[in-house]
């Protein structure tokens, strides 16, 4: 399978530069973009080598003029990429239904929930992918190539914020090991033990269900390191990300709309679970956490430069008997938990 791909890498020697992009980005068009870049970059730095061994001007100069035709041709492939990433309407196949909701199908004491929100900066995570145009592709599916958000990502960063919402930076602050925190019965409620944990009686599964969140948009950021003693720019680092929202290039006062996404959790507590907090217990914290990861926290490989943070645009959750097209929505929080019957929440 490998050797079969490399082989057919190898047979494209020029950058696709027409046409719709194939497959969205999983495949064929970037490929094509990628062996292109890869080939002149190649040929580039062969001729870096022979100019540091050259000492005639004229077979220099006829090398320089050489090495900067690939690196016209390495930058072109890049730039037909981005262009044209950048221009793609990127979803899963609806046809397929690769991602059913189960809001219709739920037992009593199941809850459906969905968060939809607004990015305000850009979103990113490292894709896997080995063989790619840019260093830093944004994650994608290996199959449509459409980017997004893993269900287990969601429930560790969750994870976290709960913890956070519970007292964990307090329990730090005090010169704590992280191991002997405990988390409360509520978090383990809703997402079990760790896997690491050696007392494996102790291990439990929880009740929360997550789903991957896809995104449509793609974008590109620049991000230029600065030699610290001459305070100039190196080699600018390019990553491709889900924008955010961002200032219209031409009116100061207005923006171009960031990506949307849903988060979508499902509450579905398994056969025999017992010791389970009631519902007003554990879902206001639930919600709070949800709002602090997504407005303050972020949820972006790079939240420490801001990257990820978002706006939520509407809550909303369906209980046994809420017919899938009308579910229970609210623009705040403490709305929702008031329709719910759970009593005000606070927040927005």
């Amino acid at each position: 399978m490998n050797f079969d791909f490399y082989a057919d890498l190898a047979t494209l020697q020029a950058c696709p530069t027409d046409g719709t992009v194939p497959g969205g980005l999983a495949s064929g068009f970037v490929d094509g973009c990628t062996a292109s870049f890869a080939s002149n970059d190649i040929c580039a730095a062969k001729y870096d080598v022979e100019l540091a061994n050259e000492k005639d001007k004229q077979r220099r100069k006829e090398l320089q003029e050489k090495k900067r035709k690939h690196e016209v041709a390495k930058n072109d492939a890049r730039q037909c990429y981005m262009e044209r990433a950048q221009g793609a309407t990127l979803q899963l196949p609806k046809e397929l239904d690769l991602d059913p909701w189960l809001a219709a199908r739920l037992y009593a004491d199941w809850i459906a929930l969905e968060v939809c929100f607004e990015l305000l900066t850009p979103w990113y995570s490292k894709d896997d992918r080995p063989f790619h145009v840019l260093d830093n592709p944004v994650r994608k599916d290996r199959v449509f190539g459409v980017p997004f958000m893993a269900a287990a990502s969601w429930k560790g960063m969750l994870r976290w914020a709960c913890r956070m919402q519970a007292g964990l930076q307090r329990h730090l602050e005090e010169d704590k090991a992280f191991e002997d925190w405990i988390d409360p019965a509520w978090i383990l409620q809703l997402f079990g033990n760790e896997k690491a944990e050696e007392d494996h009686e102790r291990l439990r599964q929880g009740a929360l269900v997550f789903y991957a969140t896809w995104f449509d948009k793609i974008g590109f950021e620049v991000i230029n390191p600065h030699d610290r003693s001459r305070r100039a720019g190196k080699q600018p680092i390019y990553y491709e990300v889900v924008p955010g929202r961002r200032p219209k290039r031409n009116d100061p006062n207005g923006y171009e709309d960031g990506s949307t996404g849903t988060l979508r959790l499902l509450y579905a507590p398994w056969p025999g679970m017992t010791g389970s907090p009631a519902l007003a217990e554990w879902l206001p914290k639930l919600l709070e956490a949800i709002y602090k990861l997504l407005t303050k926290y972020g949820i972006s490989a790079k939240r420490t430069v801001g990257w990820g943070t978002a706006q939520i645009k509407k809550w909303r959750a369906w209980r046994k008997d809420t017919p899938a097209d009308k579910p229970i929505e609210a623009y705040r929080r403490d709305e929702l938990l008031n329709k719910l019957g759970l009593g005000a929440g606070g927040g927005s």
